[in-house]
């Protein structure tokens, strides 16, 4: 029973961190569109 919730802690940390890359991206994608925004309305 003790493996079982090990093995569900660690899906649940990789989970956690491959969405911690994917927000990351996000708000990458989100400041380059603000950047092109400000350049377009120089």
């Amino acid at each position: 029973m003790k493996a079982g919730w090990g093995w569900l802690a660690i899906g649940c940390l990789l989970l956690t961190l491959s969405a911690c890359n994917t927000m990351h991206g996000l708000g990458q994608d989100i400041e380059r569109g603000g950047e092109k925004i400000q350049n377009a309305s120089r």
